[in-house]
């Protein structure tokens, strides 16, 4: 799939027939990425039917280097998609079932006294399931508040400390948790630092009648498809690259400031917001907007970003960094919907 060159914008200063040398041999890289690219996302649509948009936003969420949290209704899919993407990414990836009773040291591992043949007594630290290069935290709500918090330091340095030592993680790690929206028995909700963490926050709906009949068909026969792996960890790490050097018009850099700041009821002149927003997204939802509209560019082919990136990416980068005033759940007002009137103000 040829790359779209014609993201010198006047913004850069250089028409798509003259392009430099540096520019050529980054158009020729994110070419071969793109290639790449969607060859991932047909082998993912071998095993995960439907579900177009939450595949482009797990892949977006890692290809900016970040978290995901995918929330939705149980069997539709989300353990599915988080094993299909290990495999076909190339990563050493892990499952942790999250339950009321998993203590700390279940993720991050621990020490144990080892006794050597002469008798002489040591500390030994036993590396959790956190190392890895994608981790799911299956029903991450479902663990205590001292046991979703040993993630915080993981998700933002890419480090543990055990004992007062620092352990390095694997290059990449990505975390993928789900939630269940429905059933919030014995579950304790992810405090705003946590979330914060996550990239984005991926709903998952039901799928199309097409997509289910296929599914239905696929999934209920003697042999069951398996993904294969398309890309190495290398071209991997070479794509993520790629994404943070994918120039970024003023004019995008502009909307996804005006988003972000108008969401605040302490940045906005906004009277809807004012009234229905308790409070709004920090600078790390605009860091995020960057990188996520850079990385679905690349997705589909693009160099640069464009107002159509911010305005799909809205949503998932900024409803679980928002919180509604009590007057606005009283009168049924959806984040959605703020989030939703706020982009059509780009224009």
């Amino acid at each position: 799939m040829p790359i779209q060159t014609n993201f010198f914008s006047p913004d850069t200063g250089a028409g798509s027939s003259g392009l430099s040398s540096e520019a050529a041999a980054v158009a020729g890289r994110a070419d071969l990425i793109t290639d790449q690219l969607q060859a991932v996302r047909q082998e993912i649509g071998r095993v995960v039917f439907g579900q177009t948009s939450v595949v482009e936003q797990a892949l977006v969420s890692i290809l900016a280097g970040g978290h995901a949290l995918l929330v939705g209704a149980p069997g539709l899919g989300k353990t599915l998609l988080v094993t299909t993407l290990g495999s076909v990414l190339g990563l050493d990836a892990r499952r942790v079932q999250f339950t009321p009773d998993l203590m700390p040291s279940d993720i991050t591992g621990s020490e144990i006294l080892d006794e050597d043949a002469g008798g002489h007594r040591s500390f030994r630290f036993v590396p959790g399931p956190v190392f890895c290069q994608l981790l799911m935290a299956d029903e991450i709500n479902r663990a205590s508040p001292r046991t979703q918090s040993a993630l915080l330091q993981a998700m933002q340095e890419h480090r543990v400390t055990i004992a007062g030592t620092e352990y390095a993680l694997p290059c990449p790690f990505h975390v993928l948790a789900t939630q269940n929206p429905i059933d919030q028995e014995g579950t304790y909700p992810l405090p705003e630092a946590q979330l914060d963490r996550f990239m984005l926050q991926i709903q998952l709906t039901f799928p199309e009648a097409t997509d289910e009949r296929a599914m239905l068909l696929a999934t209920t026969g003697a042999e069951l498809a398996a993904a294969r792996q398309i890309l190495t960890v290398e071209e991997l790490l070479a794509a993520q690259t790629m994404v943070r050097q994918l120039p970024v018009g003023d004019r995008i850099v502009d909307a996804i400031l005006q988003l972000v700041r108008s969401a605040r009821p302490e940045t906005t002149d906004i009277p809807a917001v004012q009234d229905a927003v308790a409070w709004g997204p920090g600078p790390r939802a605009a860091q995020t907007l960057m990188l996520a509209t850079r990385a679905r560019a690349l997705l589909d082919g693009r160099l640069s970003p464009g107002l159509d990136d911010v305005a799909a990416l809205a949503r998932p980068v900024l409803a679980h960094r928002m919180a509604l005033s009590f007057a606005a759940r009283a009168d049924a007002t959806r984040i959605e919907d703020v989030i939703d009137s706020l982009v059509e103000r780009l224009g």
